[in-house]
């Protein structure tokens, strides 16, 4: 299984919340023409889209590994995350800025400042409960790092995804309250269309994390600093093992680590002797780490792996 079931809590309580609140933000933009509403209505709209996309993606990373596939379908959870920060940006801010400048140029009584009040109270309650499951999940992940070394660490991206959709979606619900404040109480007509540009804004740089966090896992990443030592170690502490040559991690999903190691045994090693060594070696490491699922060791001295070496760096 590539994601835990506390990611996909996350995804689906993120669903419900955001398809309920894209409705209800459509019904009120419609009715009392305000820009910044409309915005929202499509923040909320597209993030709905993209937990369908997180979900499509969980299921198409569950899939067994075949013969085009051999080591499985987990990044795919990875693709999809990627597409989710594309939409962000392309519809999310896009349609955000456009309907900003629009109203800039052709401003639009807006009519019941109560109803929208009243959506916009409702969908940062609703924000609010979603976004605090998936901080909670988030903080169960992290332990005691911060959460920014999370973030760049965290190999499932359907937390973090959700988190930034969330975090953004209430930072936006805030610059709608400012703007449309602004135009009932300060009479300022361009203060909606603003807060509509405002939102934008915050979609595209959310977009803009959640690509770079994403692209740095699709193009393969390694496992953590704790875990490369550790497995190293645990190399070494095998009586027949001289030295670690080489060791190389890469996940292939969130709970799929495939770890490579060349190691150079003692002299007096026989054939017997290293194969017991590489049993022993990966059955410890996969009781410490589930998530490490492969491990492929080479038996090469020092100095034919350092030979190799030179001859594929030219």
């Amino acid at each position: 299984m590539s994601v835990k079931g506390g990611s996909l809590k996350v995804v689906y309580a993120a669903l419900v919340g955001n398809a309920l609140i894209s409705v209800t933000k459509f019904a009120a933009g419609s009715y009392t023409g305000s820009s910044a509403m409309i915005s929202e209505a499509i923040h909320s709209l597209v993030d709905t889209g993209n937990q369908g996309l997180l979900l499509f993606g969980i299921a198409r990373s569950r899939q067994q590994a075949d013969e085009a596939h051999p080591f499985g379908y987990g990044m795919e959870l990875y693709f999809w995350a990627f597409v989710v920060a594309i939409l962000i940006f392309g519809l999310g801010a896009g349609i955000s800025f456009y309907e900003g400048f629009h109203k800039l140029y052709e401003p639009s009584h807006i009519t019941n400042f109560g109803i929208n009040y009243a959506v916009l109270s409702a969908a940062l309650i609703f924000e609010a409960v979603a976004w605090t499951i998936a901080f909670r999940e988030f903080n169960r992940m992290r332990g005691t790092r911060g959460i920014l070394e999370e973030v760049r660490n965290s190999k499932d991206p359907t937390i973090f995804t959700v988190l930034f959709e969330d975090t953004a979606a209430m930072l936006g619900l805030i610059v709608a309250f400012v703007g449309l404040l602004a135009v009932q109480f300060l009479h300022l007509e361009w203060a909606d269309a603003a807060a509509s540009i405002g939102i934008g804004v915050i979609l595209a740089l959310t977009a803009a994390g959640l690509a770079f966090e994403t692209k740095g896992l699709l193009t393969g990443e390694a496992a953590t600093a704790t875990t490369v030592k550790a497995v190293r170690q645990m190399a070494l502490d095998e009586p027949l093992v001289s030295a670690v040559n080489e060791l190389r991690t890469m996940h292939f999903g969130p709970n799929d680590i495939l770890a490579a190691l060349s190691l150079d045994f003692e002299d007096r090693s026989d054939l017997n002797g290293v194969e017991q060594t590489v049993n022993s070696l990966e059955r410890r490491i996969k009781e410490k780490f589930p998530d490490v699922t492969r491990v492929f060791v080479e038996v090469q001295s020092q100095e034919h792996h350092a030979t190799d070496a030179a001859l594929s760096e030219n």
